[in-house]
């Protein structure tokens, strides 16, 4: 039975996908691909983060173009279905569908995991095609231009070997069997690559230069398919009766496209929208999709910036150089941030970064609490007493934590501008996420409070802060009244309020802290 050669597999998964209450149309993809088959076009790589949508696509083109399956039932309905030009390709070719991550069971050498693919298609291609004297062939892609066939080629995980340490010593040599099979072959009606590095940096030699690469860093035309968007989401939310539009937003959505639009997290989303609970759905499949594994390669470089960050505060960065198959490890700020895009930790979008949502905010503050950020680990440690000192309204106490963290030893807490105080009460609170959503510069009643914190249990009060400078704590708790910042908890039914004013003195460096029940 053939394992890559015209199966059902690709049908069968999308057939899967498709039957999904959480099932979202992206068929139109294929009459972009449709543009590139048979055209010097025809080879395309998409890398985008794990999670992404990558493989369903995949399998959706395998489904739409096999000759395996009839699968013109499938597609009823779809988008793809509207366009009659597409029809006369469905069902047409012949598929070699390959996923790079499997491995052979009776070895583990390179040579074992070549071997395996190499016997698995000549075994294929021998029943496909027995007039054919396979012996005759030493290589595949003689084998193949002899069947006298186009074939779609589609190669899930085409990074795999890069991130295999068993491995690691046969990337060129592995880059130059891919180049053999595909560079240049007249049987190649369409290679479709995926996988979460891009390659076009490291191909030895040019090796896989024919490939259009479409990245999270660089891609114009394939971006809105890997990935929701909000009217999608919109539409999935209307599919279940527990998660509002807006809470999906809050905790999913935050990557930006090359072209500004924002895209959530699918696989995140429906998970949130099968078990009715928004939380981290962020489920770590190795040490490369760690956080603070790619912060602890410079963590004096990059500390202010996660500070930053954290306190929802874009960095201002040029990236330019991605991070790419087969690089050594990230040696520099500029090179950790491109790793940690390339993997989905981290969104970028004209010159600016930013964690890309409330999942992965909680990444980061994981990674802060780490004992490699020093200074900065400890106060957040304590974050945990400031809040219980603001609930106790220990005017002193939170007074007292706020001063010892504006005069720490971290550089941005030193400053006497706005983002510098943000940035110390975003640290005295971070642990108050845990048990409070916390919105930062949030338009409620007549204008914008600087921190609000809903709360999570229904025994915790809302609490309104407001901070000021060079002026008194008591002028900042009479701006929350007259400018009615509560307003928003009130309408959320929230039973108590505390309203708290924070003055620092640029002067005296001294803070001062005034907090009432309302």
């Amino acid at each position: 039975m053939a394992v890559y050669l015209n199966t059902n597999t690709a049908y069968k998964d999308f057939e899967m996908l498709r039957s999904d209450k959480y099932f979202i149309d992206k068929s139109s993809i294929i009459e972009k691909i449709n543009e590139r088959i048979h055209t010097k076009n025809r080879y395309l790589c998409v890398t985008k983060p794990r999670r992404f949508g990558k493989t369903s696509i995949l399998n959706m083109l395998g489904a739409f173009y096999g000759k395996a399956c009839t699968s013109k039932t499938l597609f009823y309905g779809l988008n793809i279905a509207k366009n009659k030009t597409c029809e006369s390709r469905q069902n047409q070719y012949p598929i070699i569908h390959i996923r790079l991550n499997r491995l052979p069971e009776d070895g583990n050498t390179y040579a074992d995991y070549q071997a395996l693919i190499r016997d698995t298609l000549f075994d294929d291609l021998s029943e496909a095609y027995p007039h054919l004297a396979v012996k005759n062939y030493r290589k595949i892609s003689d084998l193949l231009a002899a069947a006298g066939d186009e074939f779609i080629f589609l190669i899930d995980e085409w990074d795999f070997i890069f991130s295999h340490s068993l491995y690691k010593e046969h990337q060129s040599e592995f880059l130059e069997f891919l180049r053999e099979l595909l560079k240049d072959q007249p049987y190649v009606a369409l290679a479709y690559m995926t996988g979460v590095l891009p390659i076009h940096q490291y191909s030895t030699g040019s090796a896989l230069n024919m490939f259009d690469e479409y990245t999270m860093l660089n891609d114009f035309l394939f971006h809105e398919y890997f990935g929701f968007t909000q009217q999608e989401v919109s539409m999935l939310c209307q599919r279940q009766s527990k998660l509002t539009a807006a809470q999906i937003a809050e905790w999913y959505n935050g990557y930006i496209t090359g072209e500004g639009t924002k895209i959530y997290n699918p696989r995140s989303v429906v998970l949130a929208l099968i078990n009715g609970k928004c939380q981290s759905y962020w489920t770590r499949t190795g040490k490369m999709d760690e956080v603070l594994f790619f912060l602890k390669y410079n963590i004096a470089e990059v500390r202010d910036d996660v500070i930053k960050m954290v306190n929802h505060i874009p960095v201002q960065i040029e990236i330019k150089k991605e991070y790419t198959a087969g690089q050594k490890s990230p040696a520099n700020r500029k090179e950790i941030y491109a790793a940690m895009i390339v993997f989905g930790l981290l969104s970028y979008f004209e010159g600016e970064l930013r964690i890309p949502d409330l999942e992965l905010m909680i990444e980061f503050e994981h990674a802060l609490e780490d004992d490699d950020f020093e200074y900065a680990a400890r106060l957040v440690k304590n974050s945990k007493e400031v809040l219980n000192a603001t609930l106790d309204k220990k005017e002193e106490a939170v007074t007292s934590y706020l001063h010892n963290i504006h005069n720490s030893e971290i550089p941005i807490l030193k400053y006497n501008d706005e983002n510098s105080l943000s940035c110390v009460v975003t640290l005295a609170y971070l642990l108050a996420r845990n048990c409070y959503r916390i919105e930062r510069e949030e338009k409620s009643g007549k204008g914008y409070a600087d921190f609000i914190f809903y709360p999570r249990r229904k025994n915790l009060p809302g609490i309104v802060l407001e901070l000021k400078a060079d002026s008194t704590p008591l002028d900042a708790v009479r701006q929350i009244k007259e400018r009615e910042y509560c307003e928003k908890l009130k309408k959320e039914q929230v039973k108590r309020i505390l309203i708290a004013g924070i003055n620092y003195n640029t002067t005296t460096k001294e803070h001062s802290c005034v907090i009432e029940e309302l």
